[in-house]
């Protein structure tokens, strides 16, 4: 599937942050299709048992993609929100050190309120982590007074990427 474009990496986001040394620095991508797209790997610091991330990690990696879906539906990266809800299903032990792709969508927007669909996949399609996320829309001085989501979100490192392909799990 072809990206339309790259979306900006924070600063300290534990799931895209790119200077915190702890995180996932995920990179994202707005798809043709109206979804987001992630390739990523987790790190032996991301574990639960070894071999194994900790499920927070993949549920923080779930959310992040929720939003981001919604810039992706959008074009652009000028709306933001909170979780409300995410109700998460581990399907198989999602490994670290190993490449991974995310995908979220947005099922449902009213009003102040969205829904989006995401999951965590082998590149070969198989599904690991699922989950439905519930967000409220809110700014970004809704969100946290005083805060300057430019100077944040201020990372866009172009990687060549230009299409993200996934397997059929057999």
């Amino acid at each position: 599937m072809k990206v339309i474009q790259k979306q900006r990496n924070s600063k300290m986001c534990a799931i895209c942050g790119l200077d915190n040394p702890y995180g996932v620095r995920a990179p994202f991508y707005s798809m043709e299709d109206g979804s987001v797209m992630s390739l990523f790997r987790f790190r032996e610091e991301h574990q639960s048992y070894p071999g194994r991330v900790h499920g927070g990690l993949i549920a923080a990696m779930l959310d992040e993609m929720g939003l981001r879906a919604l810039w992706a539906k959008e074009g652009g990266e000028t709306s933001y929100g909170v979780t409300l809800t995410l109700e998460t299903k581990y399907r198989k032990p999602v490994p670290y050190g190993v490449d991974l792709v995310g995908r979220g969508e947005i099922v449902k927007s009213s009003g102040a309120f969205l829904t989006a669909s995401c999951a965590i996949m082998l590149p070969d399609g198989t599904t690991l982590a699922q989950a439905t996320i519930k967000y409220l829309k809110l700014t970004p001085q809704q969100i946290q007074e005083g805060v300057n989501e430019h100077e944040e979100m201020c990372y866009l490192i172009e990687d060549g990427i230009t299409e993200i392909t996934l397997g059929a799990a057999a």
